[in-house]
């Protein structure tokens, strides 16, 4: 199944070097997130910015997707449904990488909510390491089996609001020890009085950790 979405351009006008993949989450679309290379743009002038609309229209959401059917927050449907769509994202990865020329070392997942979901559960399965990932208000699916089927490590950031209330914010602690437990580290981050959005405050740490993963300045 292929999808696409909305794009921008390098900022210097010049071929990318690195790669940035927005994976918004449930009932959004690619829109939702691709104002967000316009925030980090002058900072990473050689970043082409792509975030696709996933594969599932929601049902009585006019221009809404899903990477996967939600109809509880129920662990084990999530696995099956983060499962059932990675070959969708990996696929998607796998094209953006062949078109610009690129290697996974040029590439960021940036997530959102369902997104973040997505953006973990394949970035750490893929063979070869990411640049990094950047996960906003999400949880970690497949945790269990995490341990056994972890493939790369690359660097992680998580940022939460304290105030969301659609995945509480200790759905971030929970996925930050799944990371630790399968030998993955990572940073996070929580926005005061944030509900379930992105914050200034994770705008700016979310953009910072992107220089550094693209600079290969992470430590």
């Amino acid at each position: 199944m292929m999808i696409d979405g909305p794009r921008q351009p390098p900022a210097n006008g010049q071929s990318p070097r690195k790669l940035a993949i927005l994976v918004h989450g449930y009932g959004a679309n690619g829109e939702d997130l691709i104002g967000l290379a316009g925030q980090w743009a002058q900072d990473l002038p050689d970043v082409q910015f792509v975030a696709p609309n996933a594969p599932q229209p929601v049902p009585g959401a006019p221009n809404g997707y899903q990477w996967f059917p939600i109809t509880r927050l129920d662990p084990q449907e999530t696995n099956r449904g983060v499962e059932s769509a990675a070959p969708v994202l990996n696929s998607f990865i796998d094209q953006e990488i062949a078109r610009y020329g690129l290697a996974d070392r040029d590439v960021a997942l940036i997530g959102f909510s369902q997104g973040t979901m997505m953006s973990l559960h394949c970035g750490l399965r893929r063979e070869q390491a990411l640049a990094g990932i950047l996960g906003y208000s999400g949880a970690m699916p497949s945790r269990m089996t995490l341990k056994d089927q972890i493939r790369s490590r690359p660097p992680i950031q998580l940022i939460h609001g304290d105030r969301d209330e659609v995945l509480p914010l200790g759905m971030m602690f929970d996925a930050a020890q799944g990371l630790c437990e399968a030998g993955a580290s990572c940073q996070w981050h929580i926005s005061p009085g944030i509900p379930h959005g992105i914050g200034p405050d994770g705008l700016e740490i979310g953009g910072r950790f992107l220089c550094r993963v693209f600079s290969g300045a992470y430590a």
